[in-house]
């Protein structure tokens, strides 16, 4: 368990050059384990196992977003100054626009193999990683980069989005017509669509990406998560109404609440307020409360770490840690601690931080362990091995960076100096 901190007001780790230099290092070790491993000849990205080898490599299943945000990262590495950076978001775009892209009905399908479509389906999910990945590489010049955020934008706009709630349905067949009815509306998607609408609005300047992402945060999280005291709500019916029954895919829909996109939204919401003029006076009142309500009734007080998921009444149900709460956690908490500074948000960071080194830093194989069990030992119950580099390295370059919009923008304001 990790001791009391202390006096916080003795300064921020984020200002001293120890700790910034320590998660530098991070990054740069991240970015070792993914960059030339990850990479699958035939397109796409492997997952890898816990040693940083392609699992399954001849008959692995490859999602549209796992590709977007090798992207949006090797964007971020590019704009830093990483050699070969660059040639990583060709490889991905390239494999997005070639054969993600539905050239026949229009959009993205959600997982391809080396001949083709295993899941055909349309997910709001991916083609809010299809727009971030387009949006990022933008920041660096890609050839396709334009062409990709027109096309994605006017599917999203015209398949997508739907005015009347300010927000995007979730899913459709190859064809366009609904799943199940097309009766379930879901937070996720919409949260990371706001994420990507942020960039979107950064790379381009159109205001309309904006509007969308205030759109959404007022729904998900001022009306929706503001009516259960600041617990986000993740499942809905096609009226946007509350389902506390919904039983889904533990990997992206899982049942009760997710303290980890609690902690999400808390940094979105800070972030949006900043790109938006700070006009919107409830949204840093809201990220605090939303992140006080994941340390209070997330965080395992004795073992440390978020729970994955919570009932309705607040008690853990999925008690596994993963690596993106923890990650999220720690970039929520520099959010913060920039914008409404306290020893509180200061503690936090750094009980985090602790945790994420002692017990999810693979310090023998290198990369992060993306599950341990309740008692912080690795486990593959959910995630079969280390397959994605994306929350993990925002959390160690966030806190380098000021506090005010996507890493490719604000690293490329600062000409990518640290």
């Amino acid at each position: 368990m990790t001791p009391a901190i202390g006096d916080a007001t003795l300064g921020n780790w984020t200002t001293r050059s120890y700790h910034r230099n320590w998660l530098l290092g991070q990054a740069n070790a991240l970015f070792d384990f993914f960059q030339h491993d990850s990479i699958n000849p035939k397109g796409g990205f492997y997952d890898l196992d816990d040693t940083g080898k392609p699992l399954d490599a001849e008959g692995q299943v490859r999602g549209v977003h796992i590709a977007a945000r090798a992207v949006h990262c090797f964007s971020i590495g590019a704009l830093l100054g990483r050699p070969g950076a660059a040639d990583v978001v060709d490889h991905g775009m390239q494999y997005i626009w070639n054969h993600h892209r539905d050239k026949k009905n229009g959009g993205y399908f959600w997982s391809l193999k080396n001949d083709g479509p295993v899941d055909s389906t349309k997910q709001g999910y991916g083609h809010a990683f299809v727009l971030l990945a387009g949006s990022s590489a933008k920041t660096i010049g890609h050839p396709l980069a334009d062409a990709m955020i027109a096309d994605v934008t006017e599917v999203l706009n015209a398949r997508f989005w739907e005015p009347r709630h300010g927000a995007i349905a979730e899913e459709f067949n190859a064809d366009w017509s609904l799943i199940d009815g097309g009766t379930y509306r879901g937070q996720n998607s919409n949260m990371h669509l706001t994420e990507a609408l942020m960039a979107a609005f950064e790379a381009t300047g159109d205001k309309a990406y904006l509007d969308k992402a205030e759109s959404i945060a007022d729904l998900v999280i001022r009306r929706a998560a503001g009516s259960v005291d600041w617990r986000v709500a993740e499942h809905f019916s096609s009226e946007w109404i509350l389902d506390k029954s919904y039983r889904g895919n533990e990997m992206f829909r899982p049942s009760g609440t997710t303290p980890g996109h609690w902690l999400e939204w808390a940094r979105l919401l800070l972030q949006l307020w900043s790109l938006g003029g700070k006009k919107h006076a409830w949204m840093p009142d809201a990220a605090k409360a939303l992140f006080a309500q994941s340390m209070l009734l997330g965080w395992d007080a004795d073992k440390g770490g978020f729970f994955y998921t919570l009932d309705w009444e607040d008690a853990p149900a999925k008690r596994d840690k993963l690596w993106w709460p923890a990650s999220e956690g720690a970039a929520a908490a520099h959010y913060l601690n920039e914008h409404l500074p306290s020893d509180y948000h200061e503690e936090s960071y750094r009980k985090i931080w602790s945790v994420i080194e002692r017990c999810f830093i693979d310090h023998k194989n290198g990369g992060w362990h993306e599950e341990l069990t309740e008692d912080l030992v690795p486990a593959h119950t959910i995630f079969p091995g280390k397959g994605d580099i994306y929350h993990a390295l925002q959390a160690c370059l966030i806190p380098l960076f000021p506090a005010t919009g996507s890493l490719t923008k604000v690293i490329a304001e600062a000409g990518g100096k640290i």
